[in-house]
C-alpha cells in the first residue's frame, strides 16, 4: 500500500486495525508459533489485489477529508515512493 506521507498524520489506530484485519487470513503461523514467534505471509490473489488497492484509495479520501476538517491542506504530489534528491 502506498501512503502519501503528508496524510500520515491524518492516519489512526483505527484506520490500521482496518488494515491489518483485511490481510490477517493470509497469515500462516508456524507450528512452533508459541515458542518462535514467526509465520508466513500467502500471496494474495489477483482479487485480494484489487481490494487492497480499493482500500488503499478510499483510506486517501479519508484522510485528505480529515486533513481537509482539521484546516491542513494536503500536499499532492508526496508519496512514500518518492526519495529525497542527492543534488
Amino acid at each position: 500500500m502506498k501512503l502519501r506521507l503528508d496524510l500520515l498524520e491524518h492516519l489512526t489506530a483505527e484506520d490500521l486495525m482496518e488494515e491489518v484485519l483485511a490481510n490477517n487470513h493470509r497469515y500462516k503461523p508456524e507450528p512452533l508459533l508459541s515458542k518462535t514467534g514467526t509465520g508466513s505471509l500467502s500471496p494474495a490473489s489477483i482479487e485480494e489485489r484489487a481490494k487492497e488497492v480499493e482500500r488503499c484509495m478510499e483510506l486517501t479520501r479519508k484522510l485528505e477529508e480529515r486533513a481537509k476538517r482539521s484546516g491542513k491542506p494536503a500536499v499532492r504530489g508526496s508519496s512514500a515512493s518518492e526519495k529525497p534528491s542527492t543534488s
